[in-house]
């Protein structure tokens, strides 16, 4: 009688992988509990539509978050922004109640961010009235960006024909182009493009970054490059900044 031989068991492949996922989010600033004020001022700045945004993810910022806020608030926000099409993932910033109210309707909390990126989110300013992005998705602004106000493009280039003063803010998702002096600050790439840049005819900028990558504003700008023709990139975790030749 022949025995039967059972096979080698073979070893299965593993149920499960831990990587490291790196997530582009916008960041959501909240500084009132008002729905009604939300929507208005979401309104005036991209239009009378209830989608304003197009199923981002998002960071919930509650620095400037009521303290009064309750959770009731907090979790009508959420619903409010998933109307609007945004998903707040995580929550960071704001009072320690704060926090635990975020928490307690789902948030992950998440540590500060560095200095230099809470002195670039804080200024949440008037916006300058954006006229309807052509279909390539570039944003021209023909007039000067004051002190005070905020230019977004969103998911596409900016262009800024008018001076940009000391205290505006220009942000882009890809480049940002100023044909003209930038006094301001300016900020592409702001969901993670590393090959995206800033073109300036006039560099005087008071704060410059690319995906993420700052530019101290405490830090003087090179003589090289100082009221010159210049353009901004990313040199693999560096910003590089160099003079233009325009002739």
């Amino acid at each position: 009688m022949t025995a039967s031989v059972k096979p080698a068991p073979t070893r299965s492949a593993a149920p499960f992988e831990i990587k490291s996922a790196a997530l582009n989010l916008i960041s959501f600033i909240p500084k009132t509990a008002d729905l009604a004020e939300l929507e208005s001022a979401l309104q005036r700045k991209f239009g009378a539509s209830e989608q304003f945004f197009g199923g981002d993810a998002a960071l919930l910022d509650l620095s400037h978050w009521p303290a009064e806020a309750t959770a009731l608030d907090l979790s009508a926000l959420l619903a409010f922004l998933r109307k609007a099409g945004l998903q707040a993932l995580a929550a960071r910033g704001g009072q320690a109640l704060s926090r635990e109210i975020a928490a307690s309707v789902g948030l992950v909390l998440l540590p500060e961010a560095p200095a230099s990126q809470r002195e670039a989110s804080e200024p949440q300013r008037e916006a300058v009235p954006e006229p309807a992005p052509p279909p390539s998705g570039t944003l021209i602004i023909d007039k000067p960006v004051r002190s005070g106000q905020q230019v977004y493009a969103r998911g596409g280039d900016l262009i800024v024909l008018a001076l940009v003063s000391h205290g505006a803010e220009l942000i882009a998702d890809g480049n940002i182009h100023v044909y003209a002096p930038l006094r301001g600050r300016a900020l592409a790439g702001a969901r993670g493009n590393t090959s995206a840049r800033i073109f300036a005819h006039g560099m005087e900028a008071e704060l410059l970054s690319v995906a993420g990558v700052y530019r101290a504003i405490d830090e003087a700008l090179p003589a090289s490059i100082k009221g010159k023709p210049t353009q901004v990139r990313l040199d693999g975790n560096k910003l590089v900044m160099e003079a233009m030749a325009l002739d």
